[in-house]
């Protein structure tokens, strides 16, 4: 016959998803707990859950010998065989204990081990179910709001989505579906926090992942993004394909599929560029819709100068710098951009310095600005290799300019005070 506690342990493993084990070993801790409250914790006292008869029983261990010095210890081996006809000098007899006699007291003492046993188990469970689904996208119910954060729903479990991981622009409603990333999961002291977030870049890729197809097949492959989240993001997609063009599988027919995504992000704006491993022409696009009309990479430093026509800066720069701003972050080169008016004032000013350095003519200085050689110390840096590789500068004459540039460094730093 199933009996009450074994539908209890039965019911607890079907609603709270907890191990069968885990309940029946709570019960014992329980029950042993009241035990050694009651007679005592030196006392050698076991539980043990007895399927037969559905119900935790205790024994009390106590060693047979000749005479009993201790009573919770010891027994007799008079007393011994009453109990086991087999019983001999030097055995632990384990003698069953009545636990109808432990009281009211007792019984909310073992309540309280067994739910605080029972809490332990849910939270370890849930952590077991999370901690490898870190990085997944997950849709849940809000639930309950607690000072900006929202409680999320999901299953039997719960998650946290602080306020701080939300977008500006978000407004959810109770019992309301929402979808979100699951950026931590963390142990407490209250248990596991599922962390969720729908301001990290990740979402953005599990939403494109959700919508395009290609993506999930591999075929496309999502390179890089970077978000301002609510406002603007940039997204850089490739195609392992010729026949598949990466930018138009994610806007899909009519751009639906973009929309959908945008929709989700409550009309977060996204460029979808393609990319490239030449740095000059994925910055080129990541900048778009500015149109570029020059650009100088200093690899050494990691930066770029991008030179755009006057009534493109504002475009190419952004409101309050944003599109620079996040075509930095895709692309992680410094840019700097300067309008063509700028760039040619300064590039003038430099030719100007540079001619007054004897040895270096109109034409020359010219040419070294246009290679971003601005000053004497730019070209004292440079390598000789690399002025040799400047079209109208041969070895014999890269020599010479780095030499001059030497000299008149060394008359400036004298002339100074």
């Amino acid at each position: 016959m199933f009996t009450e506690l074994g539908r209890v342990i039965d019911e607890l493993r079907k609603e709270k998803g907890i191990d069968r084990g885990v309940v029946i070993k709570a019960l014992e801790e329980a029950l042993l707990k009241v035990a050694k409250n009651k007679y005592g914790h030196n006392l050698a006292i076991e539980a043990c859950y007895n399927e037969e008869l559905g119900e935790v029983e205790l024994f009390q261990f106590k060693t047979v010998v000749e005479h009993v010095v201790t009573r919770g210890k010891e027994v007799t081996l008079e007393e011994a065989k009453k109990i086991d006809p087999e019983a001999e000098m030097g055995d632990s007899l384990g003698i069953k204990m009545d636990t109808s006699l432990f009281g009211r007291i007792a019984a909310q003492t073992a309540k309280q081990v067994i739910v605080q046993s029972i809490r332990e188990a849910e939270r370890e469970n849930v952590y077991l179910e999370f901690k490898d689904k870190k990085g997944d996208m997950v849709t849940g119910i809000v639930q309950r709001f607690d000072k900006g954060d929202i409680i999320v729903a999901m299953g039997k479990s719960e998650a946290i989505l602080p306020v701080q991981e939300q977008i500006p622009s978000d407004k959810f409603s109770l019992r309301e579906r929402i979808k979100a990333y699951i950026v931590d999961v963390k142990k407490s002291t209250k248990g596991p926090q599922v962390i969720l977030s729908r301001t990290h870049p990740g979402f953005l890729i599990k939403l494109f992942e959700l919508e395009v197809p290609e993506i999930t097949e591999g075929i496309v492959k999502i390179r890089g993004v970077a978000r301002e989240p609510g406002g603007r993001a940039k997204i850089a997609v490739e195609s392992s394909e010729p026949r598949v063009d990466p930018v138009g599988a994610c806007v899909g027919n009519r751009g639906t599929r973009v929309q959908n995504v945008v929709h989700e992000l409550r009309g977060e704006r996204i460029d979808i560029i393609p990319w490239t491993a030449d740095p000059a022409k994925f910055a080129c696009s990541a900048l778009a819709p500015a149109e570029i009309s020059e650009i100088l990479v200093d690899e050494e430093a990691h930066t770029m100068e991008v030179i755009v026509e006057d009534n493109q800066l504002s475009l190419a720069i952004g409101k309050k710098g944003q599109n620079v701003r996040l075509a930095a972050k895709l692309t992680k080169w410094k840019i700097d951009i300067k309008s063509r008016t700028k760039y040619e004032g300064l590039s003038q000013k430099s030719a100007d310095q540079l001619t007054e350095i004897s040895g270096i003519g109109k034409s020359t200085a010219e040419i070294l600005v246009k290679e971003n050689y601005l000053t004497a110390q730019d070209i004292i840096a440079a390598k000789l290799e690399d002025l040799v590789a400047i079209p109208g500068i041969g070895e014999k004459k890269a020599k010479k300019i780095k030499e001059a540039a030497k000299l008149a460094l060394q008359k400036t730093e004298q002339s100074e005070p």
